[in-house]
């Protein structure tokens, strides 16, 4: 072969190699993205979270002015409608469920709903649906039982008394040390005057959490919660996200609404 009929051939071989040198050069940058992508895009669920935590939180609000209570909680069959406890009504407010309950998107009239009427976070699944939880559970302020979800139960029980009462729902930056009915000690404690919570379970939500651990306590069903900073790895993964009302927000929209005193 002549070295004028080769040179095509090695050019064109050339060419290739400079292709295939393309190509993988292309795939370290894909995949070197791939994960900041990733976690772009958790954030931005992560943000979705807590605009919807907040929407919840203004809308439980909206509805105490309107009808002088909070809703009940949503159980899991109530198909995002508040639900009461057998024999009761909002006449008592007497909850099926105060504190494992989910958020009763479909009677706030909230939207997007998924399929069951549940109010979504920014995540998809069944276990991604806002929880609430609000104090009463029969606890009595001034003789009256569940003053917050009972039709003008707070002003029955009066601002003064709600204001002397020392522990509602509590909130603890640390769950390590805390009961069914504090933080362990105040250093741990955000606020023991929360009338109601508003929770996402976070990306991990169909993972169960183990038990004793600060994930575990955000659904375990009593009155005591955990807010902290995310961690991941190990029996340390925290992703929730918590907000709250405390009494003093509440009683001012109250006040406005001329709901109280």
């Amino acid at each position: 072969m002549s070295a004028a009929a080769a040179a095509p051939a090695k050019a064109g071989a050339f060419t290739l190699l400079e292709v295939m040198l393309a190509m993988l050069v292309v795939t370290i940058l894909l995949s070197g993205l791939a994960v900041p992508l990733a976690a772009q895009l958790e954030q931005r669920r992560t943000a979705l979270a807590r605009e919807r935590l907040d929407e919840a939180r203004e809308a439980l609000l909206g509805f105490a002015t309107a009808h002088g209570r909070l809703p009940c909680p949503a159980t899991a069959d109530s198909r995002g409608e508040e639900r009461f406890a057998p024999g009761s009504d909002a006449a008592d407010g007497g909850c099926a469920d105060f504190h494992g309950g989910f958020l009763p998107a479909a009677t706030l009239g909230l939207s997007p709903l998924d399929a069951e009427g549940f109010a979504p976070d920014g995540w998809d699944g069944r276990g991604h649906r806002v929880r609430y939880a609000v104090f009463g559970d029969g606890h009595r302020v001034n003789g009256v039982a569940n003053p917050f979800t009972r039709a003008n139960g707070a002003q029955q029980a009066t601002l003064a008394a709600l204001a002397d009462t020392r522990t509602f729902l509590v909130v603890c930056n640390r769950g390590d040390a805390a009961t069914a009915t504090g933080c362990g000690t105040a250093d741990r404690q955000l606020t023991r005057r929360a009338v109601f919570v508003v929770l996402s379970a976070g990306a991990n939500a169909a993972r169960t959490p183990a038990p004793g651990t600060d994930e575990a306590r955000n659904v375990d069903g009593d009155a005591v919660f955990v807010s902290r900073d995310p961690a991941t790895g190990g029996a340390e993964a925290f992703d929730d996200l918590v907000t709250w009302a405390p009494l003093a927000i509440l009683a001012s929209r109250l006040v406005a609404a001329g709901r109280l005193p």
